[in-house]
């Protein structure tokens, strides 16, 4: 609401000023407008506590809220060393040189509700955002034995076929032949999971144990399981 005062450093005006906000806390209401800026600014001293009483506690909790905003400055506000006397300027002359403060009003911390309900919808796009990584980079480390149907097996086809299987969030890493007897070698492989990607057992029960692999591989167990 664009709200317009003019001669306010004339009885008359300061009246007016008193009168409209009579019952209100603000120029526009409960909250600080660009109104409050532009009409303190205008009011070159403090109304009297005496004559103006209302206006007297406008004017010093907009001049509390600017100081909040910027402390150590006075926003908005011109000192006059002119005689009491002397025709004061009209509102529209004021706020031209307020300008600066009314056209930045929005970089202004004066809508402590609103400030504060921003700030909790960053944290809790911030909370999201960590919840969703932290859930995405989730990985372990797989140690697995492979066993052959018989010392018959190619075993280089063996690992070959193993390493055939890719899934998202599946990489395969070292691998050594191990002994297990009677001629016969086990692979021992290494592979790396997104835990919420890749199950293991999903992964040998549906892929490493069933057609064409199984032409290869005859079990696979799970040797060592590490979150990383």
């Amino acid at each position: 609401m664009a709200v317009t005062f003019t001669d306010l450093q004339t009885e008359a005006g300061l009246k007016a000023l008193e009168a409209f906000l009579s019952g209100k806390t603000y120029i526009s209401g409960d909250q600080i407008t660009k109104d409050d800026v532009k009409v303190y600014a205008a009011v070159l001293n403090k109304p009297s506590a005496d004559l103006y009483p209302t206006a007297c506690q406008w004017y010093e909790s907009v001049a509390s809220k600017l100081a909040t905003s910027f402390p150590g400055t006075s926003v908005g506000v011109r000192v006059s060393t002119q005689a009491p006397s002397e025709e004061a300027a009209p509102i529209k002359e004021a706020t031209k040189e307020a300008a600066p403060a009314a056209e930045d009003d929005d970089d202004l911390d004066l809508f402590a509700d609103e400030t504060e309900d921003e700030k909790k919808a960053a944290e809790a796009r911030d909370q999201a955002k960590a919840s969703t990584k932290k859930k995405e980079s989730g990985k372990s480390s797989v140690l697995m034995d492979v066993k052959p149907w018989d010392d018959e097996t190619d075993m280089k086809k063996l690992e070959e076929a193993v390493r055939s299987v890719e899934l998202p969030g599946l990489l395969w890493g070292a691998s050594k032949l191990v002994p297990v007897g009677y001629g016969i070698k086990k692979l021992t492989i290494m592979m790396t999971i997104v835990d919420d990607l890749v199950s293991v057992d999903t992964l040998i029960e549906e892929r490493l144990t069933v057609e064409p692999i199984n032409e290869y591989v005859q079990s696979c167990d799970i040797v060592a399981f590490n979150k990383i």
